[in-house]
């Protein structure tokens, strides 16, 4: 990482208002395939930015800004390549398990499709019952993840 965005985020102050908040987590969202659960830690900051929310900073806000900033900054350690992640949407709250799981499949699929395209797959779940859900879902996805060849595993 640049020096110099490594200073500019370590010496990043405190929001104080919506648009700061949203400055910060634009810079620090473009970095969020290199922070393992990205979307965990900048939850608290991004409900700052809901319509109709009063902007108070309270200790869980401040410990998410620290944290995000520590993170940006230290070097991962292993061989992580990417890590993705992201929030719910309103209506996927509701979902059951099973379909939360597939949408995670899918997700991943989509995120990571240069790679996979011409490779071989394994997808290993836990839901024996819906053994066919998922391999039924992935047959009718779009054209984008259809060059990808997927094995299923349950695992027990």
């Amino acid at each position: 990482m640049d020096p110099a965005k490594v200073e500019a985020i370590t010496k990043w102050p405190r929001p104080t208002s919506v648009t700061e908040v949203r400055s910060f987590l634009g810079l620090t969202g473009y970095y969020h395939r290199f922070v393992e659960g990205f979307s965990h830690l900048a939850l608290p900051l991004t409900k700052l930015m809901r319509k109709g929310e009063k902007f108070i900073w309270n200790e869980k806000r401040e410990k998410s800004f620290e944290e995000l900033k520590q993170r940006l900054v230290s070097a991962p350690h292993g061989k992580v390549i990417a890590y993705a992640s992201r929030q719910l949407k309103p209506y996927e709250v509701n979902y059951p398990t099973h379909d939360l799981e597939l949408a995670a499949v899918v997700f991943a699929l989509k995120i990571w499709r240069h790679y996979l395209y011409g490779e071989s797959c394994d997808i290993f779940t836990d839901h024996k019952g819906k053994a066919n859900v998922v391999a039924d879902a992935l047959s009718r996805k779009s054209g984008m993840i259809a060059g990808i060849k997927v094995e299923e595993e349950i695992i027990r």
